[in-house]
């Protein structure tokens, strides 16, 4: 699979793209809101997801079956950010379960910012 073209179809919200890059019967879990769902209803919640958005895969790491995708995705105007995790069981050139953790992009908690801990990545 060409986890490239996958990307381009989730920032596209390309229902039928996105459709053949996934096994009928497979499953995707959103770690963050606790949600479960089928291709379909992932497809409905990808693809009706208010706005148009941009872009860019940040590191791919191949381990056996599973590749694991660092993204940031952002709308057009750039207004928001957020950093996505995704977790890509592969099988025969398709996926069979994705499992995402998706966050919000900030700025560190006031605390740490108090205490000067940390510096910016960049």
């Amino acid at each position: 699979m060409e986890i490239q073209h996958f990307w381009n179809a989730v920032l596209r919200q390309d229902a039928q793209a996105l459709r053949a890059c996934f096994w009928d019967d497979a499953w995707v879990n959103w770690h963050c809101t606790n949600e479960h769902f089928t291709v379909e209803e992932y497809l409905e919640a990808n693809c009706t997801y208010p706005g148009r958005w941009d872009g860019a895969i940040e590191r791919i790491v191949a381990a056996g079956d599973t590749t694991i995708v660092v993204g940031r995705v952002y709308p057009l105007d750039r207004s928001r950010s957020f950093h996505v995790v995704s977790f890509l069981q592969l099988e025969g050139g398709k996926i069979r379960a994705l499992d995402e953790y998706w966050s919000d992009d900030g700025p560190p908690p006031q605390w740490r910012l108090e205490k000067k801990l940390g510096t910016p990545i960049i």
